[in-house]
């Protein structure tokens, strides 16, 4: 595993929208989701955009640039290729009325902005964003400012990332996480061959934090409760610079384009701790994602040999799960139930296939599809945090 790093024409906003407000001044609406069930408070966090972090996996480039947005000339943001487009607005100041739509070219994708400051936009899933300014009733002069885009890598720039990965602390050796052959297939694949492993992944997201980089995260229990590592985010600030995407995974085995995501902003962290390498937080609009499902822990300490299987974003694509879809899940399987993470027999050591960004995922159990690890280091063996030690941590947060 690694850490993460990571066209305009006008747009006639259809369906029922959703309207958000600021976490300090729940009164007021800044923004609404033109696609999104019910009203929910979603943080306006003032952010910085900055590269990803030395030793982050990353998932795309920060474009600088300095594009002025005004009422009579929309802007197209095209990078021919690019799986996402994600502008930052370092200025908004906004006269009575007037509102920022960040959208895809159809339309089918599109988020509005009313509240004066810097934001990160959400990504637009594909390789153009169209950003308009919509005027108010009054006249007024706005001033937009877009400095920064965070353009996601195609699958071609993916696999030219160097994908160093986080190994035990003191290692030496080759850092690799897929084990020899990677055996990890796209999660769709399981649909039919392992429908309650299937069932299992749709509780695992795909983190982009910060415009560029990558981890993965999961629901953890049947509350507003997420699960990822505390080398991913470890506040509050962090969360809310962090978009959570579920359902992004291929729409079949053969592969392919993937299904439109569903993406919500991350929102509290609630517990993080460095030495169990977690961080538990909360998401904005979570009635979008409850139908996702959850995942729980299994209280019994990991024994050598069980089998296992991981649900992921290793290297930021589609879901995929590592284990096997035969009735064994060969090297998938506890190999060392005392191994050292950051701390004395902390983790269990495992064989089974992770890529950078998929610091976070769950360690599952095939005999009781519970969660037995949480995945954070590579260097096979790979390893993951004990489950029974972070349950017995967050006992009464869940």
């Amino acid at each position: 595993m690694s850490i993460l790093i990571g066209a305009l024409a006008a747009l006639a906003l259809v369906g029922a929208a959703l309207a958000w407000t600021r976490r300090s001044d729940p009164g007021r609406t800044v923004g609404t989701w033109h696609d999104a069930p019910a009203a929910v408070p979603s943080p306006v966090a003032k952010q910085q955009p900055v590269a990803a972090p030395r030793g982050y996996t990353r998932v795309g480039d920060l474009v600088r640039m300095d594009l002025r947005i005004g009422y009579a000339a929309p802007a197209t943001l095209r990078y021919p290729g690019a799986t996402y487009v994600k502008p930052h607005v370092s200025r908004m100041v906004l006269g009575p009325g007037d509102y920022l739509v960040v959208a895809s070219p159809d339309g089918s994708e599109s988020y509005r902005y009313d509240a004066n400051g810097a934001t990160w936009a959400m990504s637009i899933s594909g390789d153009t964003a169209v950003i308009r300014l919509h005027r108010g009733g009054r006249s007024s002069r706005p001033a937009v400012t877009v400095d920064a885009v965070a353009r996601g890598f195609s699958a071609t720039e993916q696999s030219r990332v160097p994908q160093s990965q986080l190994t035990a602390p003191g290692s030496t050796g080759r850092e690799e996480s897929v084990c020899g052959s990677d055996d990890s297939s796209e999660a769709v694949c399981y649909r039919s061959a392992k429908p309650v492993l299937y069932a299992r992944s749709r509780a695992v997201a795909r983190l982009l934090i910060n415009g560029t980089q990558l981890c993965t995260a999961w629901r953890i229990g049947s509350h507003n409760r997420m699960l990822t590592n505390n080398h991913c985010f470890t506040s509050s600030r962090d969360a809310y610079r962090t978009e959570v995407w579920f359902n992004y995974e291929c729409a079949t085995c053969a592969g392919g384009e993937p299904l439109r995501p569903v993406k919500v902003w991350g929102d509290r962290v609630l517990a993080t701790n460095r030495v169990y390498d977690y961080t538990l937080f909360t998401v904005v609009d979570f009635a979008r994602v409850r139908r996702f499902g959850y995942l729980t822990f299994d209280s019994a300490r990991p024994v050598k040999g069980q089998e296992l299987y991981i649900p992921q974003h290793p290297a930021g694509a589609p879901m995929r799960i590592s284990g096997g879809l035969k009735e064994r899940a060969g090297t998938c399987a506890v190999a060392d139930p005392e191994y050292d993470g950051y701390a004395r027999n902390s983790d269990i050591g495992y064989y089974c296939d992770t890529e950078g960004g998929s610091s976070g995922s769950p360690v599952l159990s095939r005999a009781t599809n519970r969660v037995v690890a949480l995945h954070h280091f590579g260097g096979c063996p790979n390893s993951g945090v004990r489950a029974d030690l972070i349950a017995a941590k967050l006992r009464g947060l869940l």
